[in-house]
């Protein structure tokens, strides 16, 4: 197995870019969700489970600033005065472009006020789920989330790395044939090229693997949300039976979570090896 695509995602919830070569630290890969959306409105972070614009803004980072393509295919650097103005007007929602907080401050990460007054109304809207189907397992997600939108120092959802393999795009493919399989509707970190067949990353869990000169240990696998169904772009449009698929047929995930347990540069073209 070898690392055939890694993700960077300099805003979270925005549609990232492939890069040559990654950092890994304890957190994740450096620079990666280094930028998030402050919902103005309502308070707290906010991706695209609540933001659904957020998946047709594409984000790249250059040098000491993000240049940030909007679904009308204009850009804004996040070094423009009149960014926040810009995004609050494309996204049509009052926003803030905002950094990871350089004191790590707590309230920054704070979760702000639900859609809903039923807490069960408001999961299945965040993951997506018909009143017939089940919630996923939150056994998987660190217990920070439950106060914080992301923990702490990070603008993750859950854990720092989100790990697919080849056979999976390959078995969604099969599975569902009128769907669009785009990575950028699943927002991997790292790609691993497989000669298996299937989902084969669920077994992964508890594991540990050398890439380039990290190592990572794999998790649970990652329980999917309503972001999986949403428009990117006009190619990769809103599709509900992709998120079906997944919590009636392979029990709610697709990908596996992993955190880093040594820092190190991983490269395409790297080899994936089990320790």
């Amino acid at each position: 197995m070898k690392i055939s695509q890694l993700w960077s995602y300099s805003v979270k919830s925005m549609v990232g870019e492939q890069v040559p070569h990654v950092e890994l630290s304890t957190l994740g890969i450096v620079g990666d969700r280094h930028w998030a959306i402050r919902d103005l409105e309502r308070g707290g972070i906010r991706g695209a489970k609540k933001i659904a614009g957020l998946m047709q803004c594409a984000a790249q980072r250059r040098g000491d600033e993000v240049i940030i393509t909007l679904p009308n295919g204009t850009t804004v650097s996040s070094n423009d005065a009149e960014v926040n103005a810009v995004l609050s007007q494309a996204l049509n929602h009052s926003v803030e472009l905002t950094s990871l907080p350089a004191d790590n401050n707590l309230d920054h990460f704070r979760r702000g006020p639900g859609d809903s007054d039923d807490p069960i109304q408001e999961l299945r809207a965040i993951f997506g789920r018909t009143d017939d189907e089940p919630l996923p397992n939150f056994a998987a997600f660190p217990p920070e989330v439950v106060e914080f939108e992301s923990p702490p120092g990070t603008h993750y959802d859950c854990w720092p790395l989100l790990v697919m393999t080849s056979s999976a795009m390959d078995a969604l493919r099969a599975a569902l044939p009128n769907s669009v399989i785009d990575e950028r509707r699943f927002r991997p970190s790292i790609m691993v090229e497989t000669t298996e067949k299937g989902h084969v990353e669920f077994s992964w869990k508890g594991a540990r693997a050398q890439i380039g000169t990290a190592v990572v240990e794999f998790l649970d696998p990652c329980p999917r949300c309503v972001m999986v169904t949403q428009a990117v772009n006009t190619d990769i449009g809103p599709d509900r039976d992709v998120l079906r698929h997944i919590v009636r047929d392979l029990d709610q995930n697709l990908g596996v979570y992993a955190r880093i347990l040594t820092p190190g540069t991983v490269k395409v073209g790297d080899p994936l090896v089990f320790l």
